[in-house]
């Protein structure tokens, strides 16, 4: 189901990211919250930081894998390429994410692993089925697009 709203360029970047924050970040909050000792100033600030990283490295990554995407022969996202897009961005996001919550939550980095495996399960189904509807509803990018 598309929804003729098909989204290009900048515009599609920043609806994508700045719709995915909103909601990643109430949940980044409340899963260190729950899984920490910390409290909900330690835990939004951390989420904060979180939030500020991930769109950053939304951008980037993005722009890298519809680069990379836009170079295959092979169109569109099948269920193969969008694994591969949600499975990379969660490990680029957990190499710099484990230290920050260790220091930050003064919780050993065991404990941090293990949060951040936690909350990375989590976002990778969350990645997958939010890229998922929302190509669903503005379109594929150009990068993926099947040539009219």
């Amino acid at each position: 189901m598309n929804f003729n709203m098909t989204l290009q360029g900048i515009k599609r970047k920043i609806t994508y990211v700045a719709s995915y924050e909103v909601l990643a970040f109430m949940c980044g909050t409340l899963g260190f919250l729950s899984f920490s000792d910390s409290s909900l100033e330690r835990a939004g600030a951390l989420a904060v930081f979180a939030s500020i990283f991930a769109v950053s490295w939304n951008f980037v990554y993005n722009a890298v894998f519809e680069r990379w995407e836009a170079g295959r022969i092979a169109r569109g996202r099948d269920f193969g390429r969008r694994v591969l897009h949600a499975v990379g961005f969660e490990l680029g996001f957990l190499v710099v994410l484990m230290p920050v919550a260790a220091w930050w939550l003064d919780i050993s980095y065991l404990r941090s692993f293990m949060l951040n495996l936690g909350l990375n399960i989590f976002f990778f189904v969350y990645t997958f089925a939010f890229t998922w509807a929302f190509d669903r509803v503005f379109g594929l990018p150009t990068s993926a697009a099947t040539p009219d």
